[in-house]
C-alpha cells in the first residue's frame, strides 16, 4: 500500500496516525545509571538519569540521547508534515509581514519598531519631531515604505545573518541621542554582550561587555553606562557596574554587589530622569537605591529591606511614589498593595504617607506618574483595568467593551501630556493601541494589530467560573467559532500557568485562530498561583498551598466537559515552563481526562533542583517553592514533583519541548523526565521529545521560526484529537 493510501486508511478509522507509528517504533532508551541524591537532612533519592546533567553540554552519550529523541520525533511527526504546513501557512497569513510599532516620542525622537516582509528580525528606527511628525503620520510613511528621515538604530536582520539564534534584549539611546548602547545574545542562554554605536557616524566603537543583563542605563555624562553583571556560572544578576566608553571592560567599577542570592536585581531611571535607580527584588522583599544621573557617584537606599515588605518607586516632581504592601498605621499588611508618597531625600519607611489605600477586592499592579495626573493599573475581579486619579481632584476608569480582555499601560515616555496611551485586547480583539485625552476625554485609535483574512464578528469570547473541589470559584476565559453547539462533543484546548504570581490575561493570539476554525474551544484556566483574584490567589497557590494550583486546573477541565464545551475524551492540556510543572503534575495526577498533554520547557524536576544552589535561579525561588534543605518543603514537594511522582499507569499522548541552552529550566529535566516516563508509561500514546539544540527557553529566534515549532506541536495535537480541518470538528 502507497504511503498516501495508508494515511488515508488510518484516518477513516479515526486512528492518530502518530499513534500508529509510535506502536511500529522503537523510541530511544536511554541508559540508567545509579545515582543517589541526598539532601542535608537525611532523606535519600535514587535518580538513574541524573547522568544527563552536563553543564558544559559536551557529553557524547547526553548528546547521542538527545539526537535520537530528535530523530524518534521526526519520524513520528513526518506523515503530519503536510499538516504542520498548513497550520504555519495559515499562522503566517495572518500577519502583514511589513508591519511596525507604534512611534513614541522621546527627547525630539519619534521610536519604533518595524518588520521588512519575508523577514524575522525587527529594524529599529526613529525619526526627529517636526511639524506635522506625529505617531499616525509615521505609521502612515512606515505603511507605504517611505522610510526618507528615517535613522536606523539596529537592523536585527543584518546583526543576526548566519546566528542560528540571535536576540537584542535591550537598547538605550544616550541622553544626548548620539549614542547608543544595545545587549545582544547568540545562543539563548541570556548570557548577554553589550556594544556600542555612535549613531551619527553609524559605527560601531571597540567598547564591548560581557556576560551581562540585558538591562542598560546612562548617565548623563553620556559616556558612562550602568549595566548588570551576571555570575558566569549560576547565571545570577549579582553587581552594578559602570563602564566609561573608551576604557577597557575589565576596569569597569562595582557601582553595587548583592550578597544575598535569593534577590534579582535591575537598573532604570525615574520617570523624570533626574534619578537612576538599582532595585534588588526577592519573592518576598525589595529595596532601592538611587543617584543623581547628572552625578551617579553615590547611591542612597530609599528604604532599607524588609522580609514580607516589598515596594517599587518612581519619582517625578519634588516627591516619590511608592507601589507597595507595607503595614499601615494599624499594623496590617496591604495584601493587595497601595500607593503611598514619600518627600525628597527620604531613606525610611517611616517617612512614608499613605495616598491611594488598600482594598480587599482590588490589587494595585502598577501606576504611570503625569504632570496633573496618575494613572494606576488596577485588577479587579480577574480583569485589569486603568483608574485616572487626577491631582486637582477626580478620578475616572478607562472603558471597556467586552466580558473577558486585557488592558494595561503602553509606552508612556514622557510625562508633560494630556494624553494616556494603553493597550486593550481580547481573545476575539487584536492588540489595539489607544490614546484618551484626561482632559477632554476624547479617544484616538492608533493602532490595531493587522490580521489579514480575520474578522472578529465571526468568533466569541466568554468569562465563565468553575468551582474547585474546596468551593473557590476558579475564572475560566474561553473562546469558540460562532456557531459552537455546546452539545459535549467538540474538541478544547486548556491552557494554565499559575506560578510566581503571573497573570495570564485573555488576549488575542493569531495561532489559536486556526484551531478554532477547526471547531475547537480555546481556555485560560486562572488558577492560584496567579494574580488574577488579587495578592491572596498567589498566596493559595505557591509554598505548601501549591498543589492547589495543579488540582483547580483539574477541576476546570471537569467543569468545561460537564457543561458541553468538549467531550470528555478530546481534551488538550497546555503549558510552559511553571507551566510545565502544572503539565506534569496534571499528567500524574489524572492522566485519564487529558487525551494530550503539551509541554514546554518544563520544570519537572523540582526537588532535585531546588536541592542545587549551583542551578540559575534556584536560590531565587525559595520562597516560590520553598527550600527543600527543611524537611516540610522536601516532603511537600515530593508529594507533586512530576519526575517524582510518574508510576506504572497510562499517560496521555505527550508533546515536550525543550532547549538545549536553556538557562531557567535546564534541558536536562525534562530529558530525564521523559526517560522515565518512557520506562513506566504503561499506555500505547506517543511521547515526542523534541530538542532545539540551537536555542534557550523561548525556542527559536526570529518571528517565523517560533511558528514552525508551534505548527509541529499543533499538528501533534489536532491529530491525536481527531480534529480534521477548518470548519469541521
Amino acid at each position: 500500500m502507497k504511503p498516501t493510501s495508508f494515511l488515508f486508511a488510518i484516518a477513516l478509522m479515526n486512528i492518530p496516525v502518530t499513534s500508529v507509528l509510535a506502536a511500529a517504533a522503537t523510541p530511544p532508551d536511554a541508559e540508567k545509571r545509579p545515582h543517589v541524591v541526598k539532601a542535608p537532612h537525611g532523606a535519600e533519592r535514587n535518580d538513574e538519569y541524573y547522568w544527563l546533567r552536563d553543564d558544559a553540554r559536551e557529553d557524547k552519550a547526553m548528546l547521542a540521547y538527545l539526537k535520537a529523541e530528535n530523530a524518534y520525533a521526526d519520524q513520528l511527526l513526518a506523515p503530519l508534515k503536510p499538516l504542520q504546513d498548513t497550520l504555519y501557512g495559515e499562522i503566517v497569513g495572518r500577519i502583514k509581514q511589513d508591519d511596525s510599532s507604534v512611534p513614541y516620542r522621546e527627547r525630539g525622537w519619534w521610536y519604533y519598531s518595524r518588520f521588512e516582509t519575508g523577514k524575522d528580525y525587527p529594524v529599529h528606527a526613529r525619526r526627529q519631531d517636526g511639524p506635522g511628525v506625529d505617531a499616525l503620520s509615521i505609521q502612515k510613511a512606515n505603511e507605504a515604505g517611505d522610510f526618507a528621515g528615517e535613522q536606523v538604530l539596529l537592523d536585527v536582520n543584518a546583526l543576526g545573518e548566519g546566528k542560528d539564534y540571535y536576540n537584542v534584549g535591550d537598547y538605550e539611546v544616550s541622553q544626548d541621542n548620539r549614542l547608543l548602547a544595545y545587549a545582544d545574545d547568540t545562543n539563548g542562554r541570556r548570557q548577554y554582550t553589550i556594544r556600542f554605536k555612535d549613531l551619527e557616524s553609524g559605527e560601531l566603537l571597540p567598547d564591548m561587555i560581557a556576560n551581562a543583563e540585558p538591562n542598560l542605563v546612562w548617565a548623563d555624562d553620556n559616556r558612562t553606562l550602568f549595566y548588570v553583571d551576571k555570575d558566569p556560572e549560576t547565571l545570577l544578576s549579582k553587581r552594578v557596574k559602570k563602564h566609561v566608553l573608551g576604557s577597557p571592560a575589565g576596569d569597569d567599577a562595582l557601582v553595587y554587589e548583592e550578597p544575598d542570592d535569593s534577590f534579582y536585581m535591575g537598573i532604570g531611571r525615574t520617570r523624570d530622569d533626574k534619578y537612576i535607580v538599582i532595585g534588588v527584588s526577592s519573592t518576598v522583599s525589595s529595596e532601592y537605591r538611587y543617584a543623581p544621573a547628572a552625578d551617579p557617584r553615590e547611591f542612597t537606599v530609599l528604604a532599607p529591606r524588609e522580609r514580607d515588605v516589598e515596594y517599587l518607586p518612581d519619582h517625578l516632581g519634588d516627591h516619590w511614589t511608592i507601589r507597595t504592601n507595607a503595614p499601615g498605621a494599624d499594623g496590617k499588611p496591604a495584601t493587595n498593595f497601595k500607593l503611598v508618597t514619600a518627600a525628597d531625600g527620604s531613606n525610611s519607611r517611616k517617612d512614608w504617607t499613605d495616598w491611594v489605600a488598600h482594598r480587599d477586592d482590588v490589587l494595585v499592579e502598577g501606576f504611570e506618574l503625569f504632570d496633573g495626573f496618575t494613572v494606576v493599573a488596577e485588577r479587579s475581579n480577574a480583569l485589569e483595568r486603568l483608574r485616572i486619579i487626577r491631582d486637582g481632584g477626580g478620578e475616572e476608569y478607562v472603558k471597556a467593551d467586552e466580558p473577558a480582555y486585557s488592558m494595561g499601560l503602553s509606552t508612556n515616555a514622557e510625562s508633560n501630556t494630556d494624553w494616556l496611551r494603553y493597550r486593550y485586547t481580547s481573545m476575539t480583539t487584536p492588540s489595539t493601541t489607544y490614546e484618551l485625552n484626561v482632559r477632554t476625554g476624547e479617544r484616538r485609535l492608533l493602532k490595531q494589530q493587522p490580521v489579514p483574512g480575520y474578522d472578529p464578528a465571526n468568533y466569541v469570547t466568554e468569562r465563565l467560573w468553575a468551582t474547585a473541589r474546596d468551593g473557590t470559584r476558579i475564572p475560566v476565559s474561553l473562546v469558540y467559532r460562532k456557531g459552537f453547539r455546546k452539545d459535549g462533543s467538540a474538541a478544547l484546548l486548556q491552557y494554565g500557568y499559575g506560578s510566581y504570581g503571573a497573570s495570564m490575561d485573555p488576549g488575542f493570539s493569531v495561532t489559536t485562530v486556526s484551531l478554532l476554525d477547526r471547531g475547537m474551544v480555546y481556555a485560560i484556566a486562572h488558577i492560584r498561583g496567579g494574580e488574577e483574584m488579587g495578592r491572596k490567589w498567589y498566596e493559595d497557590g505557591k509554598l505548601l498551598h501549591k498543589l492547589n494550583t495543579f488540582t483547580d486546573f483539574i477541576d476546570v477541565t471537569d467543569a468545561l466537559v460537564e457543561q458541553g464545551y468538549a467531550a470528555r475524551n478530546r481534551v488538550a492540556a497546555y503549558g510552559g515552563s511553571a507551566g510545565g510543572l502544572l503539565m506534569g503534575a496534571v499528567a500524574n495526577m489524572a492522566p485519564e481526562k487529558y487525551a494530550v498533554v503539551l509541554s514546554q520547557v518544563p520544570f519537572v524536576d523540582v526537588v532535585t533542583t531546588m536541592l542545587d544552589p549551583s542551578i540559575p535561579l534556584t536560590t531565587n525561588e525559595y520562597d516560590e517553592w520553598g527550600n527543600p534543605e527543611q524537611k516540610t518543603y522536601y516532603d511537600y514537594m515530593l508529594t507533586y514533583s512530576p519526575y517524582d511522582n510518574l508510576r506504572a499507569q497510562d499517560y496521555p499522548a505527550m508533546f515536550v519541548g525543550t532547549g538545549l541552552w536553556d538557562s531557567q529550566v535546564q534541558y536536562w529535566e525534562p530529558a530525564k523526565y521523559v526517560a522515565r516516563l518512557r520506562d513506566l508509561d504503561t499506555s500505547d500514546k506517543p511521547v515526542v521529545f523534541r530538542v532545539n539544540m540551537d536555542a534557550g527557553h523561548g525556542g527559536k529566534s526570529g518571528r517565523f521560526r517560533r511558528y514552525r515549532e508551534q505548527a509541529e506541536m499543533y499538528g501533534f495535537m489536532l491529530d491525536q484529537l481527531g480534529v480534521d480541518g477548518p470548519g469541521a470538528k
